[in-house]
């Protein structure tokens, strides 16, 4: 699934997951690094403990952040899963 996002300096998010379980993640844009390194924390983990996990995460005085909005992102495919 392709995720759009909103307010951060990355402008999309590939996502994969397999029964709840995030398989793989990919930030188009942002902090290369940083992002990388979130893709393959959450790698593995089950999504809604991913989204425990990051929902709510600023990125200095902005209302959201990339980890935030992968959050936005995993909690809009669950639900549809559901």
């Amino acid at each position: 699934m392709k995720y759009r996002t909103k307010g951060t300096c990355s402008s999309a998010i590939d996502i994969e997951l397999d029964n709840g379980i995030i398989k793989s993640v990919h930030f188009t844009g942002g902090c290369n690094g940083n992002l990388q390194g979130i893709s393959r924390l959450v790698e593995g983990m089950p999504a809604k403990e991913a989204i425990s996990r990051l929902k709510g995460i600023k990125c200095g005085f902005k209302p959201t952040s990339c980890p935030d909005q992968l959050a936005v992102a995993l909690e809009s495919i669950v639900g549809t899963a559901n």
